[in-house]
């Protein structure tokens, strides 16, 4: 794929992460057409300058690079594809795939695409929606080694970029991050809840653990939630059951077995089915205080 020195950005999905990517777009001076399916969330870029589409067809018109930043596997593809969107690409364009979806999906996406000449990434990412507006996410990326360095220019404002592989591997690698997540909090969960029954300050226990082995970003940030019991969503329990399941399908397909990944799964999809879809992920501390009969007023 030649070099595109002057990207012409299509962003389908300015949702929670996808609108503050796209503001670290305009803000880095790149050509931005946008296009959601609330239009809502859409207009407070059309004030920073992007351009705003009446349609996801009308989006990648023109465009050299597509970014899709959508729920989920099924919601690509039925965008993509079952509605027509990838056949509006031109050929030459590079499509990347910053949301989380299946690695089997990502390998399918990008045969399709390159049946239309048109070059693929996938290339999750994770940092949060405070990673998203810092411009601070952890880009992972699969694909042709050629194509990757082509983007930099497109991934620069949003973070910090990876090439980790061929095509799926970007996938895998934001699913075992996910893997890390979803155990980490589990495991500072139970920590809390572990030094609390026996009286200790939970604030005070994870300020003790931040000074050890035990210290991690998910021990500061999550941690604080969950001393806050601050659990407005920034990534939902719904999508952490998402991506698990991504991860032990993956696994399935490798010929592992992830037992702790099994058990985390279990867990969080019993908060999601208690009602906590929605609540953030670090949420899963009140499931566990639920297991244990902890109550807070």
């Amino acid at each position: 794929m030649a070099e595109q020195s002057t990207p012409t950005i299509a962003f389908l999905g300015t949702g929670l992460m996808g609108e503050p990517m796209c503001h670290n777009l305009l803000k880095a001076g790149l050509a931005l057409t946008v296009w959601n399916r609330s239009p809502e969330k859409t207009k407070r870029l059309a004030k920073r300058g992007a351009e705003v589409a009446d349609s996801p067809h009308d989006a990648v018109a023109g465009a050299n690079v597509v970014i899709t930043m959508l729920s989920d596997g099924p919601a690509v593809t039925d965008l993509m594809f079952d509605r027509g969107v990838a056949d509006k690409i031109a050929g030459g364009a590079t499509r990347i795939d910053m949301g989380s979806i299946g690695a089997d999906e990502a390998i399918d996406h990008a045969k399709r695409h390159a049946e239309q000449e048109v070059a693929y990434l996938d290339a999750p990412v994770s940092g949060g929606t405070r990673g998203a507006a810092a411009g601070e996410l952890a880009i992972m990326a699969g694909g042709e080694a050629e194509t990757f360095a082509a983007m930099q220019p497109v991934f620069a404002p949003l973070g910090q970029a990876t090439h980790v592989g061929p095509n799926g591997c970007g996938q895998l690698a934001k699913l075992a991050n996910q893997v890390i997540v979803a155990i980490t909090i589990g495991a500072v969960s139970e920590a809390l809840i572990l030094a609390g029954g026996g009286g200790a300050d939970r604030a005070q226990v994870r300020k003790a653990l931040q000074g050890g082995f035990a210290s991690s970003r998910i021990l500061s940030e999550h941690g604080q939630r969950m001393v806050e019991r601050a659990f407005e969503p920034g990534g939902t329990a719904k999508f952490q059951v998402k991506d698990l399941r991504n991860a032990l399908k993956a696994a399935e397909q490798l010929g592992l077995d992830l037992p702790i990944t099994k058990l985390i799964h279990k867990l969080f999809s019993d908060m999601v089915n208690s009602g906590k879809a929605d609540m953030d992920h670090s949420g899963l501390l009140t499931h566990l205080e639920e297991l244990n009969n902890i109550t807070f007023s």
